[in-house]
């Protein structure tokens, strides 16, 4: 094992800590590991000239290619402050003998949590309840009240799940406790174990079936624009679609008009296939539709936990043990 005195004269840089900092994270795990560095935000053109001279690189978004991998005769590690890898070439970090580690979990209570108060807000209609209130509806109300529009119960409404790891276990737990039928969808060309298949259900069946469907499935070959013009028009009608995962995932143009057609109910949308979105996006028009800015990892405690769990990945590569290694 190295020695104490050794890793700290490790040089760690973290490229874009505004992206999980917003003022109220404590970076001091990352300063006890090594020699610290921060920057807030780093551009494309300024990565390499900013990480020529790091030991290690903390990262969430910034992207590394086989081309500047290779320029990086310095580097040893890449240590990514979320669980995508997306933005590692990850066959050019093994060639060039970079490590790369990720952080799993950290943020499945705050994802869950932003789910089911998603699918409550669909459910209970609250977005459009309130925008009556302000633009007088109850001030002029003969009753106590307005007319609700559009207000279900959850209980005993069915809950279709795409992605049925660490967060779609959460949610459906969680769920069961509203009252909800759950039903976890197969990824059409996926393949399962024997006891994963127990538990999943035919793709078209979940569609077809689901009051309200939630994705927490990677994007991969197979998930990419996997909720496609086919699949909306499938899914039973005045549905509801939350999507918390990847944007690549749900076909935006689709979305769009089923939620214009009055086909599905309402969507609930925290990633974009593009972000951020350029400010004539058509879904930021789009009726029936809340979106929110890829927000629902973001908890405090998800932002510090993300940030200890880096730490520890640094001082247990420079104590050559494999912590959450990707490669």
């Amino acid at each position: 094992m190295l020695s104490k005195r050794k890793i700290i004269q490790e040089q760690i840089v973290f490229l874009d800590a505004g992206s999980v900092d917003f003022g109220d994270v404590l970076l001091e795990p990352l300063r006890k590991a090594g020699r610290l560095t921060v920057f807030q935000v780093t551009r494309p053109a300024e990565i390499f000239k900013r990480a020529k001279s790091a030991d290690h690189v903390v990262v969430n978004k910034c992207r590394f290619d086989a081309d500047l991998l290779k320029r990086l005769k310095n580097l040893k590690s890449i240590h990514l402050t979320a669980t995508g890898t997306n933005n590692i070439d990850l066959v050019a970090a093994e060639k060039n003998r970079i490590a790369v580690t990720n952080v799993r979990d950290y943020c499945t209570d705050a994802v869950a949590q932003y789910t089911i108060s998603a699918i409550l807000n669909l459910a209970g209609n609250i977005f459009e309840l309130d925008r009556r209130v302000r633009a007088g509806e109850w001030s002029r109300s003969r009753f106590f009240t307005v007319t609700p529009t559009g207000f279900q119960q959850v209980a005993g409404q069915t809950l279709g799940i795409i992605g049925y790891g660490a967060i779609g276990r959460r949610v459906a737990r969680l769920a069961r406790g509203l009252g909800m039928k759950i039903m976890i969808a197969r990824i059409p060309g996926r393949c399962y174990s024997a006891g994963e298949l127990k538990k999943r259900v035919l793709f078209s069946k979940v569609i077809r079936a689901s009051d309200f469907m939630t994705i927490h499935a990677p994007l991969t070959k197979l998930t990419a624009r996997l909720i496609n013009r086919r699949v909306l028009h499938d899914m039973k009608p005045g549905s509801f679609l939350i999507n918390t995962a990847r944007g690549g995932i749900v076909h935006e143009k689709a979305l769009d008009a089923a939620l214009r057609s009055g086909r599905l109910g309402g969507a609930v949308l925290d990633v974009l296939e593009k972000e951020p979105p350029a400010l004539n996006h058509p879904l930021l028009k789009t009726p029936r539709l809340i979106l929110t800015p890829h927000a629902s990892w973001s908890s405090l405690q998800a932002r510090n936990r993300v940030i200890e769990e880096v730490a520890l990945n640094i001082k247990a590569f420079c104590a050559h043990q494999k912590r959450n290694r990707v490669v």
